[in-house]
């Protein structure tokens, strides 16, 4: 909860120190505008006010004081009983995050919303406006500020100075983890011989004589750290249950981040187990949460949060899933659809400068194809992103096997090609996208031709209705080569089979009936091609013309299944009489030669 008393409350200026205040005696600020007809009058409600004080780089909503100076405490009953959903339809209505609680004097009840800075770049907007303050009156944000917003390029927080950190100020054992790093990764054995403020000016961690906010992040002292930046723990919850709130236990991790990292990564692993699999006589294990994933993860987390905003990163483990919480949204041109497309841009240049020097990190914007890569080759669900938003990323990691076929199907083709052929991260989620069924329309071409070409995938259907199957190889790994040679196109012979099969439980059917038989498989047009031939050849009988028309099995096709039957039934009768001829004939002959 926020640290705002009623008396911090009192002292504050609307303008100045960007407080909202109203009164709401009743409880009857509307929520967003209800039925006032002028655009003016509804914006004077719950959702314009968010809007605005966001645009203004965050504030308070204050209902339940008066507007004058010093504000009283009036009282309000303002979503008495429902905070936390007011909380909830705020975030679902603006996607602003809100914090909102009550606070009491003499009984009196005060309702705080307290709203986060919009990040860089990002203008919100109420029905369609982007709004901000003047004076008492919610108005559309002029062009400049407008175009001065969205031009904003994000300030790198870690390159900044951290006043007052000193060299003594950092951690021994954290520079010498630095050394040993730098020194690997360069390969060069001398660096761990220089001076502490030589290899800190080197990774320009020293500047002008000043230490930055990544030489506070990666190296200082853990109470320097705590006392300077406490917001740049990790805090590690465990929870038993995927649906229980609150945690069995909680464990803060304030360390430097070159000391922070390891022990994270042991704690999380004390917790960790593994599903056997295998192969032929072969048993190999896969970890529940894999070592390279849950590093890369919080890496990502490190380099990336927004240190001014003032909660830790939260690492939530659960026996079979595990997630990670970070300040501040994804970076500046990357969202949910580009995410695996769009190089990063870090929001902490320097920090993931050092770390890719210290080889911590492969190079900037590489972390996310590596978590993808590592979770989908095991046979997991994908990394899951959909909670994030602009004020949060989310990360949700799966233990759970999915796909045992798909993890040995990949890591069979990976051992069988080349080092320059070997699966790029987007070709292993392209085959992940297909062995689910994913419509042509969502599948990279380029991708998707790569894949043909080393034979990976099998091109099904025509036109419209083409599709496309994991190759036999991972049908063998299913142990289901049965459902591999079903999902072969269908011929003429097929199609006719399962029009029957359903008009002899229906025994009339329109169009639209044929074309959900096969969505899969054929384009409407080629269904429709089919059963007009059909018809043609009296198999089926049409009767109305367009989209009235109705299907039914032909009188003529009936007949020659009832001759053929008939036929079929004598033949069998000979059969048996002939076969009856024979056993006769066989136990007398003994008899004879006797």
């Amino acid at each position: 909860m926020s640290m705002i008393t009623i008396d911090i409350l009192k002292k504050l200026k609307e303008s100045e120190d960007k407080v909202e205040f109203k009164k709401g005696e009743g409880g009857n600020i509307s929520y967003d505008g209800g039925s006032k007809l002028k655009p003016s009058d509804r914006r004077r409600c719950i959702l314009g006010y968010v809007t605005a004080l966001c645009n203004e780089e965050g504030g308070c909503l204050v209902i339940g004081m008066s507007d004058n100076y010093p504000h009283e405490v009036i009282g309000t009953n303002q979503n008495l009983d429902s905070i936390g959903e007011l909380e909830s339809t705020i975030y679902r209505d603006t996607g602003i995050r809100p914090k909102v609680f009550e606070l009491y004097e003499n009984q009196k009840r005060v309702l705080v919303i307290e709203v986060p800075s919009r990040p860089a770049g990002k203008v919100f907007k109420f029905e369609d406006v982007a709004l901000m303050r003047v004076g008492e009156e919610l108005k559309p944000m002029s062009d400049a500020v407008y175009l001065k917003i969205i031009q904003e390029q994000e300030p790198d927080f870690s390159q900044q100075y951290c006043e007052g950190l000193s060299v003594t100020d950092l951690d021994e054992k954290a520079i010498s983890i630095l050394k040993e790093k730098y020194a690997l990764k360069q390969n060069n054995p001398n660096f761990k011989r220089l001076s502490n403020e030589q290899l800190l000016s080197d990774l320009d961690l020293l500047k002008n004589g000043k230490l930055t906010n990544a030489a506070l992040i990666l190296l200082a002292k853990k109470e320097v750290l705590n006392e300077k930046l406490p917001q740049a723990a990790v805090m590690l919850e465990y929870r038993n249950a995927e649906n229980q709130i609150s945690f069995d236990n909680r464990i803060p991790f304030s360390e430097p981040f070159f000391i922070l990292i390891d022990q994270l990564w042991n704690t999380i692993n004390l917790r960790n187990g593994s599903f056997p699999i295998q192969d032929g006589a072969y048993i190999f294990n896969i970890p529940f949460f894999n070592e390279a994933v849950i590093r890369e993860s919080i890496n990502n987390a490190i380099t990336h949060r927004d240190y001014r905003r003032t909660s830790e990163i939260v690492v939530k483990q659960f026996p079979q899933r595990l997630d990670i919480l970070n300040a501040g949204g994804f970076p500046s041109g990357v969202n949910l659809e580009n995410l695996l497309k769009t190089p990063s841009t870090p929001r902490n240049r320097l920090l993931a400068d050092v770390l890719q020097k210290t080889g911590i990190v492969e190079r900037s914007g590489q972390g996310v194809d590596k978590i993808f890569y590592n979770t989908l080759i095991e046979g997991k669900a994908e990394p899951d992103y959909s909670k994030s938003d602009y004020f949060q990323v989310n990360l949700k990691l799966s233990a759970v096997i999915e796909d045992r076929a798909f993890a040995l199907f990949i890591v069979a083709v990976q051992e069988g090609l080349p080092e320059t052929e070997k699966l790029s991260v987007l070709e292993v989620i392209t085959l992940n996208m297909i062995k689910k069924n994913a419509a042509k329309r969502d599948l990279d071409f380029e991708i998707v031709s790569k894949l043909l070409e080393k034979k990976l995938i099998e091109k099904r259907g025509k036109t419209n209705a083409i599709y496309y199957i994991l190759s036999k190889d991972y049908y063998e790994f299913t142990d289901e080569k049965a459902k591999y040679y079903n999902l072969q196109e269908l011929d003429e012979s097929q199609v006719l089979t399962r029009v029957l099969q359903f008009l002899s439980k229906e025994s009339r059917a329109k169009m639209k009936d044929f074309v959900g038989l096969f969505e899969d498989k054929l384009s409407r047009k080629q269904v429709r091609f089919r059963i007009e031939k059909f018809v043609t050849n009296k198999i089926l009988k049409q009767e109305g013309e367009g989209s009235s028309s109705v299907y039914e099995i032909g009188e003529n096709f009936i007949n020659e299944i009832e001759v053929i039957s008939e036929a079929l039934s004598l033949g069998l009768k000979q059969l048996e009489k002939n076969n009856t001829k024979k056993n006769v004939m066989a136990r007398k002959r003994p008899e004879k030669d006797q």
